[in-house]
């Protein structure tokens, strides 16, 4: 095909020829910048690789972006708008040997005056070695390397190599990029269908888009194959059948090694931990239909189930365990049943994190005092010589004890004191566990004395607003739910010159230890409206079991904004 004129645009290079009987998709290819469709922020005016070409200048980059993205089309463009010499490898055919080659070739091109532009495709797949061996000719300017790669360069392409190429994103082509590449492949007479008057329907254009996933290529693919089973049959209309056929089973683009993979999952176990089932069911849904290794997403529901339901449903761990068995045996497809089943008793549990969070505590202390020895009372003495040296002295099994516990028995180091590493959550089984680990310490003699839990519930009012009548009584009831290591206090302050600068929206402002706690129609700064706090050497954090207290306050200050 001979080179357009000049005026056609400042980057209408021409196109190499194209054999006629060539796929749609290739005849297809666009030829200059203009007509590059879908990634104005990469090319588009004010880009980086725009605003470089028309500098007559060209730097090493890589591609990144899914299939039918127009990687390869972009790289064929830019090297022709600076009038540089094309040499296209594979990532997958090529070795050492042929880099070498091209290599040397680019050295007397540059000797000549002539730039090389080498674009290597799936550039992930170049081990090391191969990309050291390209390394200093990029360096140097010998070539420009364009890169094109599906993968996360940043996983798959070395440093050094990084470091003196920019990244250029491309993105999934939208709806209307593709509409536009469709519609233009049937209105060309020269490159497209356009001779063929053929003519697609609003729905059967929809089902194409929809079908084709952004891949530009699966679309023109799609339509060449549709038009000819339109043309065959002798009509000039291609129907949403005819679209379907071609399409057939189209899956979307899914690598289990790439950051599709591992983006599905993320929004899977997010949407699980959330509580929504339907984008959980959604997301499965995805993976599997994907081809994705059903037994990794059932790994990652046991994980959930422990790190993110834990002690608020213990049967959660059960039902990921049961259901990784149950795929196990049964395989798929029929594999679904147990795996959707689990998704949706995974997302409708109630939540906690309670676990990991006590594990992280206590691990930060087995860390820093791993030289401690084991208290001797908790060591077994299995010879005769080790109850000699004290081994087991002063331990007290449990089941002989009252309740089956040994009040008072310490089971830490003594230098570590009595840490509290596990926080019970609110809800669920674990509301109930905490109930009766209050009970616990509090028969507990040695366990820290409630003073060390101790808050103070300082209620502020102005003169103007005065004491709410039915605050004590309020406050009362909801102590007497949870347990009595909290002291409350009124204080009456005068609104206009207290020095926090308080508002007092109809009933008293509260201050916690000290600290004030902004709720109601305020937003809180450093507290969550619902939650209670207590102070540690540590800081603040969240009271176990006081969100019925807090709750409390927050509806009584509703009430009397009513009144």
């Amino acid at each position: 095909m001979a080179r357009n004129p000049a005026g056609q645009g400042a980057f209408d290079m021409g196109e190499p020829g194209i054999a006629p009987d060539a796929p749609l998709a290739a005849r297809m290819r666009p030829r200059t910048l203009d007509e590059f469709a879908g990634q104005d922020e990469a090319v588009g005016p004010g880009s980086m690789l725009r605003g470089s070409v028309e500098r007559g200048r060209l730097p090493s980059f890589i591609l990144w972006g899914p299939p039918g993205c127009g990687k390869t089309t972009l790289a064929r463009i830019l090297a022709r708008s600076v009038a540089a010499e094309f040499v296209a490898l594979s990532a997958v055919s090529s070795g050492v040997a042929d880099l070498r080659k091209v290599m040397a070739d680019a050295q007397a091109r540059r000797i000549a005056g002539k730039r090389t532009v080498l674009f290597v495709d799936e550039i992930h797949r170049f081990n090391k070695a191969q990309q050291d061996v390209i390394l200093p000719y990029v360096e140097d300017g010998t070539v420009t390397l364009i890169g094109a790669t599906t993968e996360n360069p940043s996983f798959e392409v070395i440093a050094p190599l990084l470091s003196r190429a920019r990244v250029v994103r491309l993105k999934q082509l939208g709806p209307e990029a593709l509409a536009g590449i469709v519609k233009e492949a049937l209105r060309d007479e020269a490159r497209g269908l356009g001779a063929m008057g053929l003519s697609l329907d609003e729905t059967a254009r929809e089902t194409l888009l929809e079908g084709a996933n952004g891949d530009a290529r699966a679309a023109l693919t799609a339509l060449e194959i549709a038009a000819d089973v339109a043309y065959a049959d002798g009509r000039r209309a291609i129907t949403v059948g005819d679209i379907k056929q071609a399409l057939q089973d189209r899956r979307p683009y899914y690598d289990r090694q790439s950051d599709y993979h591992y983006d599905t999952i993320s929004a899977f176990i997010k949407s699980l931990r959330g509580s929504d089932p339907d984008g959980a069911l959604y997301w499965l849904a995805r993976m599997i239909e994907s081809g994705e290794d059903p037994l990794f997403i059932v790994r990652r529901m046991v994980i959930l189930a422990s790190e993110d339901v834990g002690l608020a449903d213990p049967q959660a761990l059960q039902m990921a365990v049961a259901c990784q068995q149950a795929v196990h045996f049964i395989g798929m497809p029929e594999g679904f049943y147990a795996m959707a089943e689990c998704c949706l008793y995974l997302a409708l549990a109630p939540k906690s994190n309670s676990t990991g969070a006590a594990y992280s505590h206590a691990v930060e202390d087995a860390r820093r005092t791993g030289h401690l020895p084991v208290p001797m009372h908790l060591r077994n003495a299995v010879t005769g010589l080790m109850k000699e040296f004290g081994y087991g002295t002063g331990y007290r099994y449990a089941h002989d004890e009252p309740g089956h516990v040994a009040r008072g028995m310490p089971y830490l180091p003594e230098e570590l004191g009595r840490p509290q590493y596990y926080v019970p959550g609110e809800f669920g089984y674990e509301a109930d566990a905490a109930s009766r680990l209050r009970r616990l310490r509090a028969d507990d003699a040695n366990h820290p004395p409630d003073s060390d839990w101790h808050m103070k519930i300082e209620f502020l009012y102005s003169k103007a607003t005065g004491r709410a009548a039915a605050a004590e009584e309020a406050l009362r009831l909801a102590l007497e739910a949870t347990d009595p290591a909290i002291e409350v206090i009124y204080t009456e302050v005068d609104g206009s010159e207290d020095a926090r600068d308080k508002k007092f929206l109809g009933s008293p402002s509260i201050r916690v230890n000290g600290v004030d706690v902004e709720y109601g129609d305020r937003e809180p700064d450093e507290y969550q409206a619902g939650t209670r706090y207590y102070n540690t050497p540590e800081g603040w954090k969240p009271y176990p079991h006081a969100r019925l207290i807090a709750n409390t306050i927050l509806e009584l200050q509703a009430r009397e904004a009513k009144k």
